[in-house]
């Protein structure tokens, strides 16, 4: 459970540039790409990088999304999106990095997930391997501009446009349809987790969120600032129904005292991919098509 909340937590997409090759002022030399990080850094490749290594599945979700996965050399052990990506090397998770492994790819430049100790990109880099981090950030609205910065990492800048710009459009639309039917919105609660460490759910500054209301629900965890939810909480929000990821569905439904909930009662409990909505990705669109059908 504990992994699944800091999967969730981790995915979220904004970004942050760490590391890479240091930009020489005096020379006359054009970087192929470059970037200032949140925090202030310059990051830069000098030429357009054909070995690349993913450490995040979402951004391994994009390079299939934009047609660069001909560059991924290696992904991590979290990376099973989509199916062909199960024939790529794995170089172990975000805080378990197989450094060997990893150099044995020769790559380019790795781009990660902001979960990697400071420590394990500090060794990447003393490897002479630029690194790429991706920050968190709580909207699904800024994976357009994650397309966008893939697309140019990988010299793919008109097919990352084009699905950044589809996603906009889309998004748009539901939040038109969303205003529409404001007034017959059912209540909803995700359980992130559950049983004996605690109950977490959706606030409302997580994609999780996004996610529910783009569907046309009320979020009922959009009252806290925080993952964690008192039993208390859930019991008096009782909400109408309740998304749980496909594997927990069934320990859920039989668990007491969560046998006792309305929406469990009554059968309205949907169990979902877990790859649909834990993580900001293209994806979160399955998500939501699947809450608007129930």
């Amino acid at each position: 459970m504990k992994r699944y909340i800091a999967t969730i937590l981790i995915f979220t997409v904004c970004f942050g540039l760490l590391s890479g090759c240091q930009s020489q002022k005096k020379s006359k030399q054009t970087s192929f790409f470059e970037w200032t990080d949140a925090y202030g850094r310059n990051v830069c490749l000098e030429k357009e990088p054909q070995r690349i290594v993913s450490l995040s599945p979402a951004i391994t979700e994009i390079f299939y999304l934009i047609g660069g996965q001909d560059k991924l050399v290696a992904v991590s052990d979290f990376c099973d999106y989509p199916k062909e990506v199960e024939k790529l090397p794995k170089v172990g998770g975000m805080q378990n990095i197989n450094m060997e492994a990893l150099l044995a790819t020769h790559p380019d430049v790795v781009l990660i997930g902001s979960i990697v100790s400071k420590k394990d990109v500090e060794t990447i880099e003393k490897m002479n391997i630029p690194v790429i981090t991706v920050k968190e950030e709580s909207s699904i609205e800024g994976m357009s501009n994650v397309i966008e910065v893939i697309g140019k990492i990988t010299n793919l800048e008109a097919p990352a446009q084009y699905q950044a710009k589809r996603w906009r459009t889309h998004l748009a639309l539901l939040k038109e349809e969303v205003k529409k039917n404001n007034a017959s919105r059912r209540s909803a609660y995700y359980v992130v987790g559950f049983g004996d460490a605690g109950d977490f759910t959706a606030p409302k500054s997580s994609h999780i969120n996004d996610i529910i209301e783009l569907a046309g629900y009320d979020n009922i965890g959009k009252e806290l600032s925080s993952w964690n939810v008192s039993r208390e909480f859930l019991f008096q929000a009782d909400p109408d129904i309740i998304i749980i990821r496909k594997e927990d569905y069934h320990t859920f439904t039989h668990q007491h005292p969560y046998t006792m909930l309305t929406a469990v009662k009554k059968g309205h409990v949907y169990p979902i991919e877990s790859g649909w909505i834990d993580v900001v990705s293209p994806r979160n669109l399955k998500a939501i098509e699947y809450l608007r059908g129930l």
